[in-house]
């Protein structure tokens, strides 16, 4: 089974490099972020021609998430992630695919730090914490993909200063991906490319991705039952190169 993880920012616009990628990659499972579309304007009928199932949160200009299937429908199981009724923001989506829990985030950037965007984004993390344990605790397979806005160590970002003040890099965010590592999660990309400078994001500005200026901010973590079954992890990093793609590459595991 290969499963992955793509920040399409913006899925109706970059829905030809979505389509092209899919039929290239034959992932089974997809986890996407930044959808920037509502629910009704979700490219259901394009995906399904293309052999996908699909649940989706949509957000109006922001945010959005959704999971896609390869020749079956998730089975929705949660559109929200828990410990805050009034947080609308639409950042979490869990679904059942063949006999896997698939949880797809995106999580809050948090810039500028300090500030109410940091606050909201550490407690949001505060919330993922405690319903990744709770979904330990069941003992089923579970993934955690998504864009997690983090670079969990110094080697995951590229030489520069200039993320100094950032809220990707702040020890507060680097922290909370850490607690989860301690929780029992693994983190797929790293286990098997351990030495290796892997980035998933190349921002449009300042010519960083033919200068290879990125950062690691999309993750998969696997539960311990999945953490058994993974046999290889990667990047698609030439989906960044292509024409009008998205500033985020896609990531895969595979299992056994």
């Amino acid at each position: 089974m290969k499963i992955a993880t793509f920040n399409i920012n913006n899925v109706n616009s970059r829905l030809e490099n979505l389509l092209a990628w899919l039929a290239v990659a034959k992932p089974d499972v997809v986890c996407l972020q930044e959808l920037k579309a509502r629910d009704m304007q979700f490219p259901r009928s394009a995906l399904a021609a293309a052999g996908y199932g699909a649940v989706w949160k949509g957000e109006p200009t922001w945010n959005g998430v959704a999971i896609l299937a390869r020749g079956s429908e998730p089975v929705l199981t949660r559109d929200a992630l828990p410990g805050d009724d009034a947080d609308r923001q639409s950042r979490y989506i869990e679904a059942a695919v063949d006999g896997i829990i698939v949880a797809c985030l995106y999580a809050p950037n948090g810039n500028p730090q300090p500030g109410p965007k940091f606050a909201y984004k550490l407690a949001w993390h505060e919330r993922l914490e405690v319903h990744a344990e709770q979904l330990l605790d069941t003992g089923l397979p579970v993934v955690l993909a998504g864009d997690y806005n983090i670079v969990p160590e110094p080697r995951d970002i590229y030489a520069t200063r200039s993320y100094d003040d950032n809220a990707l890099v702040q020890p507060e965010s680097r922290a909370s991906f850490q607690r989860l590592l301690d929780q029992g999660w693994l983190d797929a990309l790293r286990k098997k490319h351990p030495k290796e400078t892997l980035y998933t994001f190349w921002d449009y500005r300042r010519n960083r991705w033919p200068r290879d200026a990125g950062l690691r901010l999309d993750h998969i973590l696997l539960s311990k039952k999945l953490a058994r079954r993974l046999t290889a992890a990667g990047i698609d990093r030439d989906v960044r190169g292509e024409d009008g793609a998205s500033d985020h590459a896609p990531v895969w595991v595979e299992l056994k």
